[in-house]
């Protein structure tokens, strides 16, 4: 910290409860009243420096031998003006990045210009700010942060700009050098040297990294908002440490927003509101909304995490629906970086009664379907041109190939965590008794069917609904079920589906046929089956094919009494529902395994005109006719 002192006299201020005077021999001719306290001064000194103060006492009528003189609009504090009155009287003075913004005000309140007296305080105020100040990082942040009690003085001055721009200026010299770390004592950060005119910062060993964003965000929410639009203007510094120097700020800010909104929702409720709450939920929206207009174009630029974190925030302090839309394509670009725990929006409608804003999350999905559903293809060449440029266009179109590939690739593998995403989703949400199943099933339904390679992760979610919603009839059962591929079910997922008594009927007998199917592709030992369904399998030309899938242990469905044997995943092709007649059964627990087994199995009447729409067969022509 810089500091300037001015002036060698020895004569000091005394204050005697709200009287205060400046020990003289000369007897005081001026009473000087300001804020409630009253100055007993004299008129040379004071009319030598101040233009204003000689245009009160010619105005203010004298009272015997005392002047008063009355300044109830002054607008600086005690202490701004007293070290005015100080300079006046040459008593020496200290100025620093503190009280520099206060007694520049007091200045030019006062009219302390050149105008009056050569050198006089405005004139070395200017200077110490422009030499030593602006030249000082945590200074001029300091002196920044003092504008806020001044702000229409402080701008009108230029102090406001001034400081902005300085601080702005030595974020861009060397934007990669600071990746806002933590890692080190603020105190410890700077050495500041000020030699005449020249000052410099002299960085502490070890910490050349990680200054900037901690320390802005110590300022307001109106200032930092100017201070990052001038550091963004400079197009020097990546766009993702601006979206880590926004999250240090919100985290900051912001840390309290469920409280403060529980407390404006209470308000809310009762007949008397709280104001300060009210203002407390206004001015976290406003910084809401402003840390949002202020995230960088790029993708990548603010992890999903905090994108997340930010519409949740916005949501409970019911921001406007621009910045939530904003938010939401944010997060529908790079969704497949969320996590579960992310994912989960509290919902504050208290009409439907739902835990989790579902609407939110059904409105980012489809952003996210909308950057394309395609797998990933190889790009079409153009034989002619291959052939016409074999030595150059030859090595451009491999790169092209191989950039589309890579592009495709990943676009399709985020597909992918987004489906596995969704499903874990689906399987907390399903927990919610108020939850309606079309909600349910739109949210299963919001991604494409080749992002899911295997169903275990949603028949887990349509498992847990089943038990948390026991009052589903028939035809509801049916409708959920029709989300989950038999075919993509895993060998531990067929064994629980096969003795879970809430599926339909319809179900079990799907999963045990391709259970059954897989076993004789697999050349292991069937169970007895009907002769129909036997003759069914021995005629399928064609194997299933095969594709292997690898689940946590965390994730695998266990039977009791059973071995797992390794899971298997097998064709992705959608299977075609079943009609049954009357045909669903709860099994009463306790029945034998080879019983259930078998009596499943069954098949009604016209077994093959049924199978036929649970199994593709390559028929001849012959057959066909």
């Amino acid at each position: 910290m810089k500091f300037m002192k001015l002036g060698s006299r020895p004569d000091t201020f005394y204050a005697k409860e709200s009287v205060r005077s400046v020990s003289s021999e000369v007897s005081s001719d001026l009473i000087i009243q300001v804020k409630g306290s009253r100055y007993l001064l004299h008129k040379f000194p004071l009319l030598s420096k101040s233009l204003r103060l000689q245009r009160l006492c010619l105005e203010s009528p004298e009272a015997s031998q005392i002047q008063i003189v009355p300044i109830p609009d002054f607008p600086a504090g005690l202490e701004a003006f007293e070290v005015c009155a100080k300079f006046c009287y040459g008593i020496t003075i200290t100025l620093s990045a503190y009280n520099l913004v206060s007694v520049r005000c007091a200045a030019e309140y006062l009219q302390m210009t050149e105008d009056v007296e050569k050198g006089n305080l405005i004139y070395k105020i200017e200077v110490f700010f422009n030499s030593c100040i602006l030249h000082g990082w945590r200074d001029s942040i300091v002196t920044l942060q003092t504008t806020k009690a001044f702000p229409l003085l402080s701008e009108d001055l230029g102090i406001t700009s001034r400081c902005i721009e300085s601080i702005a200026s030595k974020v861009l010299t060397n934007p990669t050098k600071a990746n806002l770390s933590h890692s080190y004592s603020r105190k410890e950060r700077d050495n500041v040297s000020c030699n005449g005119s020249e000052c410099r910062i002299n960085k502490a060993k070890g910490s050349t990294k990680g200054w900037w964003g901690e320390d802005t965000a110590e300022l307001g929410i109106d200032l930092y908002w100017r201070t990052m639009i001038a550091i963004k203007a400079g197009g020097k510094v990546p766009s993702n440490l601006i979206g880590d120097a926004l999250r240090i700020y919100a985290s900051r800010w912001l840390p309290n927003v469920p409280k403060i909104s529980m407390d404006a929702e209470k308000d809310g409720e009762s007949d008397r509101g709280s104001d300060s709450n009210g203002d407390k939920t206004s001015k976290a929206r406003l910084l809401l909304e402003s840390i949002v207009s202020l995230l960088p174009a790029e993708r990548g630029a603010a992890s999903c995490s905090f994108l997340l974190k930010l519409l949740k925030a916005a949501n409970m302090l019911k921001a406007s629906s621009s910045t939530k839309m904003e938010l939401v394509k944010r997060v529908g670009i790079q969704l497949d970086e969320a996590t579960v725990g992310d994912f989960l929006i509290p919902s504050l409608s208290t009409q439907n009664g739902l835990v989790y804003d579902v609407d939110i999350v059904l409105n980012i999905l489809e952003h996210f379907t909308l950057q394309g559903q395609s797998p990933p293809v190889s790009p079409r060449r153009n034989k002619r041109d291959f052939e016409r440029r074999r030595s150059r266009s030859a090595e451009n179109l491999a790169v092209e190939f191989q950039e589309n590939r890579r592009s495709s690739s990943a676009s399709h593998s985020s597909k992918l965590k987004v489906g596995k995403l969704v499903d874990k989703y689906l399987q907390e949400i399903a927990r919610d008794k108020n939850l309606p199943l079309s909600k349910f099933i739109a949210v299963a339904e919001a991604i494409p069917d080749f992002s899911r390679l295997v169903h275990d992760d949603l028949y887990k979610a349509i498992d847990v609904y089943l038990k948390v919603h026991p009052e589903l009839d028939k035809s509801e059962r049916k409708s959920l079920c029709r989300i989950l591929d038999c075919k993509k079910l895993s060998v531990e997922a067929c064994m629980h589906a096969a003795q879970n008594e809430m599926l339909p009927l319809r179900v079990v007998v799907q999963v045990l046929f391709f259970e059954q199917a897989r076993t004789a592709q697999n050349g292991g030992q069937m169970a007895e089956l009907p002769s129909e369904i036997k003759a069914l399998l021995a005629a399928h030309k064609n194997p299933l094919k095969q594709f292997s899938t690898n689940m946590p242990a965390e994730d695998q469905l266990s039977v009791p009494g059973q071995k797992s044997p390794p899971p298997n995943a097998y064709s992705s092709q959608k299977v075609k529902p079943v009609e049954e007649n009357n045909s669903d059964a709860i099994f009463p627990d306790g029945v034998e395994k080879s019983w259930k087994l078998n009596s499943l199995t069954m098949v009604p009447h016209k077994p093959k005109r049924m199978f036929s729409k649970l199994w593709p067969i390559n028929r001849s022509a012959s057959e066909k006719n």
